[in-house]
């Protein structure tokens, strides 16, 4: 394994950017923040990388303690990623790049990659309290943990349980939400997204 790649600086800004300022690093955090994945199942959720750069992104993680990889009990057998606590604090970095990052996303490109999930972490900056959600887009569906105190903080397909709010919306709505032009609250008063259920997140975001 190479050595780490240091700016040499004593600034906590350049000693972090050691640890996760290499390309795809960050965006390795996004999908593992849904919890254990295969190596096939991240190269697949981050078109544009090869081979040899995500097992050399997961090996350094691994390495400065973001990313612990281990083997499922059988029938199972494979080898899965996940993020350390160290690694599943950097939630708040990505959701506030995300945000500052609002701005920059524009119109869809004809050689943007999409994936349904990639959406979790607008939504969730714009949900409060705690609960189960689950999302239904045209690309697909997937849940969002909100208030999350550990463990996965959203996950691919329809919930594991009865969810506490659905929420349906196009992918015009989400992208609009995403790109900070519209506001979840202000989607849900207009009837742009409908939301479903009995739970106490259901009801305060029918009440917004």
């Amino acid at each position: 394994m190479s050595p780490r790649r240091s700016y040499d600086q004593y600034c906590s800004a350049a000693r972090a950017l050691d640890a996760v300022g290499d390309r795809w690093t960050l965006l390795i955090v996004r999908e593992l923040l849904a919890g254990p994945r295969r190596y096939t199942d991240l190269h697949a959720d981050l078109p544009g990388v090869s081979t040899d750069v995500l097992a050399s992104r997961l090996k350094d993680m691994e390495r400065d303690g973001l990313a612990t990889r281990r083997r499922l009990p059988p029938p199972g057998a494979a080898y899965v990623y996940e993020l350390t606590p160290r690694g599943s604090s950097l939630l708040p970095v990505l959701q506030s790049l995300g945000a500052w990052g609002e701005a920059e996303l524009g119109e869809r490109r004809p050689t943007d990659a999409v994936r349904a999930h990639w959406f979790a972490l607008p939504l969730l900056r714009a949900l409060e309290g705690e609960g189960l959600v689950e999302v239904r887009l045209e690309e697909g569906r997937f849940h969002l943990h909100v208030g999350a105190g550990g463990g996965p903080v959203y996950g691919d397909g329809p919930a594991p349980g009865e969810p506490d709010a659905l929420l349906c919306l196009d992918t015009a709505v989400c992208t609009a939400i995403s790109r900070g032009e519209l506001t979840l609250a202000d989607a849900i008063r207009a009837g742009r997204v409908e939301v479903t259920g009995d739970g106490t997140l259901a009801k305060a975001l029918r009440d917004t």
